[in-house]
């Protein structure tokens, strides 16, 4: 069997007669078990170890209590890879397909397998994915200083765990290169959870050059994580769209997981987040919007909508008359049309089931976030376009 190998469905190293497990070895080393990242960066990394482009396989990690993932961890412990099965539509064609992602090698858990954790990440990661959630970055008070030196028990919070496991790191091999990805939907993903872990190193009173080496040695990225994951499969594996994006901001001494044509390197992740929020989310407000207004039904979709003649030409005239004309200000004209290709293409999706009833939750905070920075960024380049679509959507309560 391979490392990290079960016992009866069981995360080796869980229940009286477990056998010894082996060591948790592998390149990449992952905090989170989701279906989104089964589907994104570790199939990424599947489909580059088969080309020879990867730095290694990955070890997955769960770092929460959740029945679900624990049922994950079991399955993937074996190494025997799951389904990703792809659904949508791309350059006009109807994909239907289902991949095996190969990637991850090993699993384990934080609560029952923290010394081997400690281990991997001090001895073997070289580079570090995390997805751990919307709440994922908050800080537990039981955690306290008292958890660097404790071998058996992990800490509660994933920034503590993080610490603890980078000041293992330091003190056996402070000049060994890492990598770190957080792929949270944050922004600034990798300097935010740089800056958590390092203030947090700094209240425990943890010594300064451990908290130099958090901040310039250990390479934070930070990036853009893109892929509408509809499904969860059990015990593992997940059904995705084909469009997918992983834009990572270019910095020195960045060791990449592996090459793959999704993952793209930039020095202006800016420009990708903007596409992201000025073409598909605020398409997406714009349908809410929408739907609000006309008191469409509950269960209505973007694929209905996208269906609707008259509906569809607002929001492909939204797109090309208050939207793109922004990004040609900024030399981004052909950018911008191809992304809204994709996005029409994504839309289209015959497969997802996607209610804009769900889009509309928190709708008047979407608004602001999505709509009201494409009229000051039109603004800033005195842009004389009347945007009136975007303009009235913000307008009503």
């Amino acid at each position: 069997m391979l490392n990290g190998a079960q016992t009866d469905g069981v995360p080796s190293g869980v229940g009286a007669d477990a056998p010894s497990p082996l060591p948790l070895n592998q390149a990449i080393l992952q905090f989170g078990t989701s279906r989104f990242l089964q589907a994104h960066v570790d199939l990424f990394v599947s489909e580059a170890l088969e080309r020879g482009e990867s730095i290694g396989g990955i070890t997955v990690i769960q770092t929460t209590d959740s029945a679900d993932s624990a049922e994950r961890v079991a399955a993937l412990a074996h190494g025997d890879g799951y389904p990703v099965r792809i659904r949508g539509v791309k350059a006009g064609a109807v994909v239907d397909e289902t991949l095996t992602g190969r990637a991850i090698r090993q699993a384990a858990q934080t609560r029952s397998d923290w010394a081997r954790v400690r281990e991997a990440f001090t001895h073997h990661a070289q580079v570090i994915i995390s997805n751990t959630g919307d709440r994922g970055y908050q800080l537990d008070a039981r955690d306290e200083v008292s958890v660097v030196s404790n071998l058996t028990y992990a800490p509660h919070s994933f920034p503590a765990k993080l610490l603890v496991l980078l000041h293992a790191r330091w003190q056996a091999r402070p000049d060994a290169p890492l990598s770190l990805f957080p792929c949270e939907l944050i922004e600034k993903n990798g300097e935010v959870l740089r800056d958590l872990v390092a203030e947090l190193a700094t209240q425990w009173g943890l010594p300064a050059q451990f908290v130099t080496y958090v901040t310039a040695h250990c390479v934070w990225a930070n990036s853009l994580v893109d892929r509408i994951v509809s499904q969860a499969l059990k015990p593992a594996g997940a059904v995705a769209e084909p469009y997918a994006l992983w834009a990572i901001e270019r910095q020195a001494r960045l060791q990449l997981p592996c090459s793959h044509p999704s993952i793209v390197v930039t020095d202006d992740l800016e420009h990708y987040e903007r596409l992201k929020l000025f073409l598909l989310n605020l398409g997406h407000t714009f349908l809410a919007e929408r739907w609000l207004r006309d008191g469409r039904a509950a269960d209505f979709t973007v694929y209905e909508a996208m269906n609707e003649p008259a509906l569809r030409a607002e929001l492909e005239a939204l797109w090309v008359d208050e939207v793109v004309p922004v990004f040609a200000a900024l030399g981004k004209r052909d950018d911008a049309l191809a992304y809204t290709v994709e996005v029409r293409d994504r839309f289209l999706n015959p497969f997802l089931a996607h209610r804009i009833a769900d889009i509309a939750q928190n709708h008047a905070q979407k608004k602001q976030r999505r709509l009201a920075p494409v009229l000051a960024l039109a603004q800033s380049l005195g842009l004389q376009i009347e945007q009136a679509r975007i303009k009235a959507a913000l307008a009503s309560d």
